[in-house]
């Protein structure tokens, strides 16, 4: 077993679980646990705390260490680069609070909702060979829906390195064997698959970061564009599974309307649900949200006819 996974598997025997919250909560978290230092696991890899030395036991630090995911943190203190989350009946890798850096590996409640709304499709799809995780960051909705179909092969591909390296890891403490690959959507995903999987970003972020960053239409460029390449590619029986989020303007959801042109014009039915009315409502104090009365996080499914 390679150092992550190590990290991993150290830390699951030491009993850790961590459920990862929003940046908004996690902020109020620390905030009110201002000055003090990290006092357990779920504080070092959950929390993001700095930490003594001594803290971690000598198999949680070796591979952590080894990996080069530590940094000091002040006079006699460190900090894990790295968070910890449990999901799907494991542990995944991502990166630390704050996720400010343009390669950072994103992992939060929409990562959750995903991994609900993929259990609760992906078996009503039956048997599948090739299974991809488009823009896979961790790989945590791969490596979900590659157990809800054994046998299909799995890739998880993205375009940044930093996240595949995380993926890997993640599916090989999970058991998995799956390809990664360095991908703009599916540029470099060979022929053979008949299932896509995809969270793409969904917000206009300022900065462009490649983990946050949809383009225009409210940040819903990038899900439109993926639909659109998914369905050009898929077989006959081919399906994507899509969770987004859909800014609402004046009461009308304009992504559904253009997803579903986009699907009559490519022969695929659409089943699409809002899974939940109001996401990241922060975002409406931003002047490009200004005009948007909420956003919604919407689950679609689109299968070749």
């Amino acid at each position: 077993m390679t150092q992550l996974p190590a990290l991993l598997a150290a830390a699951e025997a030491h009993g850790y679980s961590f459920t990862t919250v929003t940046p908004e909560t996690h902020r109020r978290v620390l905030a009110n646990r201002e000055g003090e230092a990290a006092k357990d696991l779920r504080d070092v890899f959950g929390w993001s705390m700095a930490f003594e030395r001594g803290l971690l036991p000598d198999d949680v630090w070796a591979p952590l260490e080894g990996a080069g995911m530590v940094e000091p943190a002040g006079e006699g203190l460190w900090r894990s680069k790295l968070r910890i989350s449990s999901a799907a009946g494991t542990l995944f890798l991502h990166s630390a609070f704050p996720t400010e850096d343009a390669d950072s590996v994103f992992f939060g409640p929409d990562t959750y909702r995903f991994i609900t709304f993929l259990e609760a499709e992906l078996p009503v799809l039956g048997a599948r060979r090739g299974l991809v995780d488009m823009g896979s960051g961790s790989g945590a909705g791969g490596i979900a829906a590659a157990r809800l179909v054994p046998g299909a092969r799995l890739t998880l591909a993205d375009i940044n390195p930093a996240a595949l390296r995380l993926a890997r890891a993640n599916a090989e403490f999970a058991g998995l064997t799956a390809e990664t690959l360095e991908s703009p959507g599916l540029d470099h995903v060979a022929d053979g698959f008949d299932t896509v999987i995809a969270n793409p970003p969904f917000v206009m972020d300022e900065e462009g970061r490649a983990y946050r960053d949809g383009g225009d239409l409210h940040g819903l460029r990038l899900s439109l564009d993926w639909a659109e390449q998914a369905m050009a590619r898929l077989p006959s029986g081919g399906a994507m599974l899509l969770y987004t989020g859909s800014a609402i303007v004046g009461g009308k959801d304009g992504f559904r309307v253009a997803l579903e042109g986009a699907a009559e014009a490519a022969g695929f039915g659409l089943r699409y649900a809002e899974l939940d009315p109001d996401i990241f409502g922060e975002l409406l104090d931003e002047p490009a949200y200004r005009d948007v009365e909420r956003i919604a996080a919407v689950g679609a499914v689109l299968v070749k006819g």
